[in-house]
């Protein structure tokens, strides 16, 4: 049997409306032989339903993102893993791009394009891109990739409910310096657009500020939500 040569893990909950797009988008990586697999977290949707056919797996794990990607990482077959939300799509030629990377490095990600409305998502992605550069922090937003023994040695994605990308990517960051990919990761800017654009900056950062402070994250989940 071979193996795959990347496993993209997604976790899901609730996203019937646009899964199906996502999924197929990744089509031509499955014909190419990556593997696309599926956690849902426990949808009231159709979401399993509809992403059933167009997944490589789809299974059930605890909610909880952090607790679904290590719930996938698990059972995924591939040497490297690409962690991908639901609401992001990847360039068309990733699976060369994330193998060549990871032929001298051992974790990395894309830069992030955001999809909206609003003009300032724009300087957004600017601003996150330029500050990934410079801390070696990235966000889930952005397609983090990695060699799975990378994944183990920090033993996957620590149990919490806000910040496991960046906790994650601190680990990373401590074995190695991210590789950083021009290329870019396309992003919904729902969560922005919905919330309040400034608002959610404000808040993020204000979030992140605490963190970096020592607080924890199910202090900080609650304050999200």
């Amino acid at each position: 049997m071979t193996l795959p040569p990347i496993s993209i893990v997604m976790p899901v909950l609730n996203e019937a409306q646009d899964i199906e797009a996502t999924l197929t988008h990744l089509a031509p990586l499955r014909q190419r032989g990556v593997e696309v697999v599926v956690v849902d977290g426990g949808s009231h949707d159709d979401t399993v339903a509809r992403a059933t056919p167009l997944a490589d797996l789809v299974v059930h794990a605890p909610c909880g993102r952090a607790r679904q990607m290590n719930a996938g990482a698990a059972i995924a077959q591939g040497k490297l893993l690409l962690f991908l939300h639901a609401d992001t799509s990847l360039p068309p030629d990733a699976d060369g791009l994330i193998q060549q990377a990871l032929t001298s490095g051992l974790w990395g990600r894309f830069d992030v394009r955001i999809l909206g409305r609003h003009p300032m998502l724009k300087v957004i992605a600017v601003l996150m891109n330029w500050r990934s550069r410079l801390t070696g922090i990235a966000t889930g937003d952005q397609a983090l990739f990695m060699r799975r023994e990378a994944f183990e040695r920090v033993n996957g994605f620590p149990d919490q409910p806000l910040m496991e990308d960046i906790e994650l990517s601190r680990r990373l960051r401590s074995l190695a310096a991210p590789i950083c990919l021009a290329q870019s990761a396309t992003t919904s800017g729902r969560r922005w657009e919905s919330r309040g654009l400034w608002r959610t900056i404000i808040l993020m950062w204000w979030l992140r500020w605490r963190y970096w402070r020592g607080d924890s994250a199910q202090q900080l989940a609650k304050a999200y939500r």
